[in-house]
């Protein structure tokens, strides 16, 4: 299974919310309990998976992690 760097995941994943400050992101933050989350933001998750891992995330798979991590171990489960 490939790794992805900690930090270059959490930097991904901050830059796609513009009012959440990305220092209070880590890999144990409940995503879903972000103020800003929604489902726009799900499908730039969706797309930032294929764009930067080559990997396609699902609706299911984002619907059944609850931190951070659960949604990068999903990613890094899927690269080949």
């Amino acid at each position: 299974m490939a790794t992805i760097e900690n930090a270059e995941f959490l930097e991904k994943f901050a830059e796609l919310f513009d009012e959440t400050d990305p220092e209070t992101i880590s890999l144990e933050t409940e995503f879903k309990k972000i103020e800003e989350w929604s489902s726009l933001i799900a499908l730039s998750l969706i797309a930032m998976a294929d764009e930067q891992y080559g990997v396609r995330l699902t609706g299911d798979e984002i619907r059944s992690a609850t931190s951070i991590q659960s949604l990068k171990d999903i990613i890094e489960s899927k690269i080949s």
